[in-house]
């Protein structure tokens, strides 16, 4: 069997885009028991983002690609693989397909990855393979969802942590490795910590149950969360995986430039940067405006960062990324920028 090539990956560009309805703390204490004050002290968040009625999660994240495509110089066409991270598709069979369409991408193969919040990074290192083996040149993956659908809004729990989003990056096959190491876990046994589970009641047809099988009626619940155990495992489990990623090419923490972490709760962020020794500075944070936008949460915070001309050629990038399932990943990512 002929070997398969070897190839770097590239992270050529990005992309974001957020819904255009801003719901702030206060807003939410009209209609809750809560305040801007016990919200934000606890979470970090002043305010999120909530897709419009005539919106759909295909709408936010075309924005989100066509940035990124536009930034890379490259057009639609040019694109061999579309990976959409999602948890909230318009499809339950998927959605990336849609997506596909809308960019007009007809050479692209796509297709969704599931896995909430750690969603993002598991795309990523998703396309990373497809890069090395040879397989594909240009792939874009984008993280995006829209869990306001999903919560309870009458639960002071729950709907204060969520907002929608969309962002995307753009792999690149190049003689150069921008992904210098990555580690993926998942521990199923503690799923219940935080899901949207679906309850299934079977309908019996007595006296015909031969010639017409059974119907199963499917209703998805809300979104609940153990929030004390989500954050034991998030601060448990985050650093431990970073210094992973980070003995696998022999560098230490005071080498990390960006701390990029999925945006859950500003109390995780900085926890996380305090086990590590990383100081705030060196943090990437916006969950202040946009809340916790599940696999959307990495791509528009880099994108952001990027944009604003934080970050830099060379800068090394830990990224990870954590939620339900459990499952949690990290990726040491080095910024360069090809002239």
């Amino acid at each position: 069997m002929k070997a398969l090539a070897h190839y770097g990956t590239h992270i050529l560009s990005t992309g974001s885009s957020v819904p255009s309805i801003c719901v702030t703390n206060h807003m939410l204490s009209d209609t809750i028991d809560t305040s801007d004050e016990w919200i934000s002290s606890r979470t970090g968040i002043t305010e999120r983002r909530i897709l419009p009625s005539n919106q759909s999660i295909i709408d936010i994240a075309t924005e989100a690609s066509v940035e990124a495509l536009n930034k890379g110089f490259l057009k639609a066409y040019d694109l061999d693989l579309i990976l959409f991270a999602t948890s909230t598709p318009n499809d339950l069979f998927g959605s990336a397909s849609q997506l596909q369409t809308s960019l007009g991408a007809t050479q692209a193969a796509s297709f969704d990855i599931t896995a909430a919040c750690s969603g993002f990074v598991i795309a990523l290192t998703v396309g990373h393979q497809f890069i090395q083996t040879g397989m594909y040149r240009n792939i874009l993956v984008v993280g995006a969802d829209t869990l306001s659908q999903w919560v309870d809004w009458s639960d002071r729990t729950t709907c204060i942590l969520f907002g929608d989003g969309a962002g995307a990056v753009i792999l690149q096959r190049s003689s150069t490795n921008d992904i210098l190491s990555f580690k993926l876990n998942t521990n199923g046994s503690e799923s219940h910590q935080l899901r949207i589970s679906c309850h299934t009641s079977v309908k019996n047809h007595a006296t015909q149950e031969i010639l017409y099988p059974q119907k199963l009626q499917h209703g998805y619940q809300y979104l609940t969360m153990n929030g004390k155990e989500v954050y034991k495992f998030a601060v448990s489990a985050v650093p431990a995986s970073i210094v992973k990623c980070l003995n696998q090419i022999n560098i230490d923490t005071d080498k990390i430039t960006w701390l990029l972490l999925h945006q859950a709760n500003q109390r995780i962020l900085e926890t996380v940067a305090d086990k590590l020794k990383i100081t705030d500075d060196k943090v990437i944070s916006n969950i202040k405006f946009y809340g916790n936008t599940s696999a959307a949460s990495i791509p528009i915070a880099l994108n952001e960062t990027f944009n604003s001309g934080h970050i830099c050629n060379g800068d090394i990038i830990a990224i990870s990324g954590f939620g339900a399932g459990l499952t949690w990943g990290t990726i040491l990512m080095k910024w360069n920028i090809i002239q």
